[in-house]
């Protein structure tokens, strides 16, 4: 893929056992391309190797074999890493620094001169929802906090490349609606983002491609329109009725949910709606809405994940 940011061949890590412990297969030949202003998330369940992926991308692993190129260059070179933002799972930093001293220190490593480290770093306070926190002892932040700091030391080099593991899982839901505004932001302004994520309705919202892991291995990736389909897959009918007015089993059919005088039944079949309609009026009841739903990624994460 000629624009390609990410590009993975045959990617496997084998954990070797202690003394009497068998290998484990943490990723076994993983074959990903990502391209360039692309938001790409990574799914799968706990063990299923995404961080895995994520620490070999970042050379905080190395591979049993397979190989990684980043920005076009091996990721065993350093100038790979010079235009990469990482956020940990669980960032780990440090609380006897203020939030403005971590970020300097991190801008100091990338040789950013002091007007524009001082410029960047109140920037990006305001864009991750830290602004007048700057000055607190990290210490003192909330799990949350962190994570919003965390956001800030991976964007301070203004990398072209970011690497998320589950940037939203510690964040509430003003803070997941947050990070993902500030990510769909980015992928405006052309970065190429690749992130993990268990919360599949994140990942649905900002992604434009998708890809399961499951046990080490891709079991699918590719464009959310391709994977989960455009068709409705059932249609969701609700409408309200007076007490007493029929039984269930009047309405023909089996999903059917009932809260006081409200109804709410799914049926799969587009030509079974307009003999349903028929029956509802039929018994005096007020049709509220009629809608189509399509298969979401949950739908498919389930499905392949095998739950």
């Amino acid at each position: 893929m000629a624009n390609a940011v990410i590009r993975i061949e045959n990617l496997t890590k084998v954990y070797k056992g202690e003394l009497g412990q068998k290998s484990v297969v943490g990723l076994e030949d993983l074959r990903l391309d990502v391209e360039e202003g692309e938001v790409y998330a990574f799914l799968g369940p706990n063990g299923a190797g995404k961080t895995t992926t994520i620490k070999l991308l970042t050379r905080l692993l190395y591979p049993t074999r397979g190989k990684i190129w980043i920005l076009g260059r091996l990721n065993t070179t350093r100038e790979s890493m010079k235009h990469v933002g990482y956020l940990p799972e669980q960032p780990n930093l440090y609380g006897y620094l203020t939030g403005v001293e971590f970020l300097d220190f991190i801008a100091r490593i990338f040789g950013l001169d002091a007007g524009t480290r001082k410029t960047r770093i109140g920037d990006l306070l305001h864009r991750v929802g830290l602004s007048g926190k700057g000055k607190q002892l990290i210490r003192s932040y909330s799990r949350g906090m962190l994570q919003r700091l965390g956001m800030a030391q991976a964007l301070i080099n203004d990398p072209a490349l970011l690497i998320l593991d589950e940037p939203m899982s510690a964040l509430d839901p003003i803070g997941r609606k947050d990070f993902r505004d500030l990510i769909l932001e980015l992928k405006k302004g052309k970065k190429t983002i690749f992130f993990s994520s268990h919360i599949l309705s994140d990942a649905e919202m900002v992604s434009d491609r998708v890809g399961i892991l499951k046990e080490g291995r891709l079991i699918h990736t590719g464009k959310l329109d391709e994977l989960v389909g455009s068709q409705a897959s059932s249609i969701e009918v609700t409408f309200t009725f007076e007490p007493g007015a029929f039984p269930p089993s009047d309405l023909g059919v089996t999903d059917a949910l009932f809260q006081d005088r409200k109804v709410m039944v799914r049926i799969h079949r587009e030509e079974d709606l307009p003999d349903l309609i028929h029956r509802i009026e039929a018994k005096q009841g007020r049709l509220l809405s009629v809608v189509p739903l399509k298969k979401n990624l949950e739908d498919l994460f389930m499905a392949e994940i095998g739950r």
